[in-house]
């Protein structure tokens, strides 16, 4: 915009009193739905068919598309994909300590220390922000049964070195897949490395079943505990045969899961077209860095993440963050402050951070953007209009000495996202 004169017009921050540049707010994860007709004539068949639960049709359809999509033998739907993880570890033998990055989602962690295994919490490669195989030998110890890795962003992490570390130390391998769905490294589909692979259906995700999740492995006998165990380990209508719990997928979820599959290219194109907007109106914004993704593999696209270099902008990144969410872009910060600063960690592991310096970094940098169907290529570029905005005015930021303490997280839909104070 420019005025009268030619020059540059100034646009006045919401911060600052302006004007915001959405009237509503703009998200990260709102849902992706599916096309209601398609979900429509499978909710008839299961009215119809009044088989809710217990391994039913819409669910065995469900794993066997996915088994064939993924090019792994066994898939098993999950209530969740957290439920999906603590099974996973329980029917690997994983006990004693497992090594799992910090910088992840708190279930990742939760899911061991749920089962009284020891996380033991490893650095990440700044470009990557996934496990950095180079730091994993050295934390193992006798006790040390297994490593959880974590493809962050849908970033599939170095499975060739991890794979050959735990040879060489007799660790099982499990792989928190829950960014990657539909996503290849090498052009493989992610779901066949390691001993098993674990997504999460969750409705944040670019492809969700409301809730659920799913364990994939080549392996049969750990395919075959995982399903004993996520139906109570029954064998037969009053045989149990092993210790289980409740980790179903009922068909209802499946059926929004084969509804979604049906659109699922569709959705990836929309996330993609944001990317590559993304990608082109930030480059130009200095002290910005936008997470790039490797353009020879398939990926879901689903995160828009950014760099925030507070040395050259003037601004910390949660002082960006509170300015975004002024203007109704309502940015996520991920995955901050890492779990080893989260309880019960931060009491166990009190100096565990000395060990974690790059995950101390890139936590305190990272900056989620909003996207999917929701967001359109022009909310983009409005959306990086107001970062050059914010870049640009930083020094009158400054003076405003921003609360960040006093910062929330606006709740939306059927996510009631908790308001999150910022520390």
């Amino acid at each position: 915009m420019t005025n009268d004169s030619g020059s540059h017009a100034v646009r006045e921050l919401a911060i600052s009193g302006g004007s915001p540049a959405f009237s509503e707010h703009q998200y990260v994860g709102r849902p992706n739905l599916p096309r209601r007709h398609t979900l429509h004539d499978a909710l008839d068949e299961i009215f119809d068919r009044q088989w809710l639960t217990n391994a039913g049709p819409m669910v065995n359809r469900f794993e066997e598309r996915l088994a064939d999509m993924l090019g792994v033998e066994h898939c098993i739907a999950m209530t969740n994909g957290t439920v999906a993880l603590e099974i996973a570890i329980r029917a690997a033998g994983l006990t004693g300590e497992v090594i799992v990055p910090s910088f992840t989602f708190i279930a990742t962690a939760h899911a061991l220390q749920w089962q009284e295994v020891t996380p033991v919490f490893c650095d990440i490669e700044p470009t990557t922000h996934s496990i950095d195989p180079a730091r994993i030998e050295s934390l193992i110890t006798p006790r040390t049964t297994g490593i959880v890795g974590v493809h962050l962003w849908g970033n599939p992490c170095d499975v060739t070195a991890i794979q050959e570390i735990a040879d060489r130390h007799g660790l099982r391998v499990i792989y928190d897949a829950a960014h990657a769905f539909s996503n290849t490294h090498q052009q493989r589909p992610i779901g066949g490395f390691g001993d098993a692979e674990v997504f999460s259906f969750h409705a944040t995700k670019f492809f969700n079943t409301l809730e659920g999740g799913a364990v994939t492995t080549d392996d049969a006998d750990l395919a075959e505990r995982v399903r004993l165990m996520k139906n109570f380990g029954f064998t037969y209508y009053d045989q149990v045969e092993h210790v289980g719990t409740n980790g179903k997928m009922n068909e209802m979820s499946a059926a929004v899961g084969l509804a979604g599959l049906d659109s699922l290219d569709d959705v990836i194109a929309r996330n993609r077209a944001n990317y590559l907007a993304y990608r082109d109106n930030l480059a130009d914004i200095p002290g910005v860095r936008l997470f790039e993704l490797d353009e020879n593999e398939r990926n879901n696209h689903q995160y828009v993440v950014i760099e925030v270099d507070r040395e050259r902008i003037g601004l910390t990144r949660d002082e960006i963050l509170v300015a975004l969410h002024a203007e109704n872009v309502i940015a996520r910060r991920y995955f901050y402050p890492g779990c080893h600063r989260m309880e019960p960690y931060r009491s166990y592991f009190p100096n565990a951070g000395l060990l974690l310096p790059w995950t101390t970094e890139i936590a305190e940098k990272v900056l989620c953007l909003p996207t999917g169907t929701s967001i359109s290529l022009e909310s983009v570029g409005t959306i990086c209009a107001v970062i050059g905005d914010i870049v640009d005015q930083a020094d009158a930021l400054q003076r405003l000495d921003i609360d960040t303490d006093a910062m929330q997280v606006p709740q939306y839909g059927a996510l009631k996202l908790e308001g999150i104070r910022l520390q």
